[in-house]
């Protein structure tokens, strides 16, 4: 007889049956502050009165509780698993798990690490629940595609000809699968070049703003109220109005 049907994407449908919009922040390569952005645009969301969950889906490096300034106590059990409450941000990430350990996942055993903490994370209602993807769009990226029939993507990039080009391909790729975007988001702006721009005309998604270079976001990492001053947070607040 062949496995028994798995029961986890029915109770991932339940458990995300109270969330409005489910978000993808992914950006196509390593170190251009897509979990800054991720966990900026949340504390954004959450400080205009929305109510709102930040999911880190990067297994391997995950750094959001970093970022906010969490403390990675294990969560609290009933009937599943309540995410962290910080900062009005319900955020569920895998080092509330594994602590200082490293996570090393890969192929069926990341879809499975996935498909259970989707499962058994209580997210309740929420206006959004952003995830905060791993770079690229790999295993993780394809599975929850498959899974979340309502997510949407945020594309995050910088003036990087590499990126720009991987930006491209991301973009191809949830056209040809017909996922929709949020759109294509700048980072890390330091001059008054428009390649990211013109990269979001010519594939026909939004260009949503352009976040400048903070010299002050380093040392504001972990304080929220810090992170609260910096051009990051301003430029975010402005982008949440319009989710």
């Amino acid at each position: 007889m062949g496995d028994a049907l798995d029961p986890r994407p029915f109770a991932i449908e339940q458990r995300l049956a109270g969330v409005r919009r489910v978000i993808g922040v992914s950006g196509s390569k390593g170190g251009i502050g897509k979990s800054v952005i991720a966990s900026t645009l949340a504390l954004a969301l959450a400080d205009q009165d929305r109510r709102v969950g930040l999911f880190d889906l990067d297994f391997t490096s995950p750094s959001d509780h970093v970022v906010l300034g969490v403390d990675r106590s294990f969560p609290a059990e009933e009937f599943g698993i309540d995410p962290h409450v910080a900062h009005g941000i319900h955020l569920m990430s895998v080092a509330f798990f594994a602590g200082d350990a490293a996570v090393p996942l890969r192929g069926a055993a990341t879809t499975s690490a996935l498909l259970e903490l989707l499962a058994i994370t209580r997210w309740g209602d929420l206006d959004v629940l952003l995830l905060d993807m791993p770079p690229g769009l790999g295993d993780t990226s394809l599975d929850v595609i498959n899974l979340l029939p309502r997510l949407e993507f945020l594309l995050v990039g910088n003036e990087s000809r590499v990126v720009i080009e991987s930006v491209r391909r991301a973009a191809a790729l949830l056209t040809e699968l017909n996922v929709p975007t949020v759109g294509i988001l700048e980072n890390m702006r330091r001059g008054d070049g428009e390649a990211i721009r013109a990269l979001a005309e010519g594939v026909a998604m939004p260009y949503l703003a352009a976040i400048p270079f903070d010299s002050a976001l380093e040392a504001a990492l972990g304080d929220v109220e810090l992170l609260r001053k910096t051009d990051v947070y301003r430029s975010l607040a402005r982008l949440a109005e319009s989710f």
